[in-house]
């Protein structure tokens, strides 16, 4: 059996090699490296794939969350809504950004923002909500939408771990997760869906203005070189990266596609056990593209199964083990533990296995197989 890794990137890498090594020595030959043409080709290939007006490259996933603010014109001491089970980089722009965070809890089905919740935190400061597509499952954002609209909110979709996923709407039509809010944003941590081998992000909208704006923000708040027309930032994804995710954008469909194999694979093995409560996915999935594999243990010793696993070689991680707003940066006192009791609850019992395009049929056997020992 090949070793089994959280992310195989090397097994990933070693089938488009050739075609992602001619993309990088392209760059080096040509010595484009910031702004090039492999970075417009990308852009240009990822809004046809989004189906989305722009998409502006930025450095990472965070970048492209803070200059998605910005660009909003939001100020100090505006209200801005998410959900509390999350990576800390969605409020942390908040706070950066002099914005006030107001973390609400999640729903214990899908983990994505809680709609009650939202609906809750709005007062009159309230300017936006950060709505997050957990684990790669998009959130509700027809509901989420329709509560906006009626309090004249924002939308910026946290999109890190769920490009390529659709999200449903009542009259049978699918939009890309990211593409649905005023903006959105995404990471290319190589871990990623759609993953570099370095850092980079995207902002996505359909907004022209706003699309003007965040260009600017982008490249030190220039729009004419040298005339600093707005308050920017220093965030650009670079050639070499470009190269990369232009090789593996045709290749999304089929990544996503294989991590949903491998869920299924993995649910089945799971099905009916008391002590396992697995990810649902039916045959034509695609609301859900499997950034993490990511089970509840549920009367059970979830820590201990942790050391089992890891003491068998097989890597696993517990995505989140503390509330944000626990947190000692995000301690508010504005936030009362009876407000979150699904969040509490989850990071009790959340623990994900290894999931990546690379997973065989043997190494799911291996792990499904060490994970009902640990029970028997």
């Amino acid at each position: 059996m090949r070793k089994l890794q959280m992310v195989d990137l090397k097994s990933q890498y070693d089938k488009i090699k050739t075609t992602v090594d001619a993309s990088i020595q392209e760059v080096l030959d040509t010595t484009t490296y910031i702004n090039g043409p492999k970075v417009h080709e990308f852009q240009k290939n990822l809004e046809e794939y989004l189906d989305v007006k722009h998409v502006i490259p930025c450095a990472n996933g965070t970048d492209a969350l803070q200059i998605a603010m910005m660009g909003l014109g939001l100020h100090p001491g505006d209200e801005v809504i998410t959900a509390d089970f999350t990576f800390a980089a969605t409020v942390e722009v908040i706070a950066l950004l002099q914005l006030t965070p107001v973390l609400v809890d999640v729903d214990l089905v899908n983990m994505n923002i809680s709609l009650e919740g939202i609906r809750k935190a709005i007062t009159p400061k309230t300017k936006a909500i950060v709505p997050v597509h957990l684990f790669g499952r998009a959130a509700n954002m027809e509901a989420i939408m329709q509560i906006a609209n009626e309090h004249n909110l924002y939308v910026i979709e946290d999109n890190a771990q769920a490009i390529g996923a659709n999200c449903r709407f009542s009259d049978g039509t699918k939009k890309k997760a990211g593409t649905i809010g005023h903006v959105g944003a995404t990471s290319f941590f190589p871990s990623k869906n759609l993953g570099c081998y370095g850092d980079g992000g995207a902002i996505f909208t359909n907004d022209d203005a706003l699309a003007h704006t965040i260009r600017g923000i982008v490249n030190h708040g220039m729009y004419v070189r040298y005339h600093h027309d707005v308050v920017g930032v220093n965030s650009r994804l670079d050639s070499i990266q470009a190269a990369v995710l232009n090789t593996k954008l045709f290749l999304l469909d089929e990544y996503n596609a294989a991590r949903q194999n491998a869920a299924r694979k993995y649910s089945k093995a799971f099905e009916g056990h008391k002590n396992i409560i697995a990810p649902t996915i039916c045959d034509v999935c695609d609301c859900h593209v499997f950034h993490q594999y990511t089970l509840r243990i549920i009367d059970g010793d979830r820590n201990g199964l942790m050391d089992y696993l890891l003491s068998k070689g097989i890597p696993c991680a517990i995505y989140y083990p503390i509330p944000l707003h626990l947190q000692k940066a995000y301690i508010d006192s504005r936030y009362k533990e009876e407000d979150f009791p699904i969040t509490n609850q989850l990071v009790k019992e959340v623990i994900s296995l290894p999931m990546h395009t690379e997973l065989d049929d043997e190494q799911i056997k291996f792990i499904t197989d060490s994970v009902l020992e640990f029970f028997n």
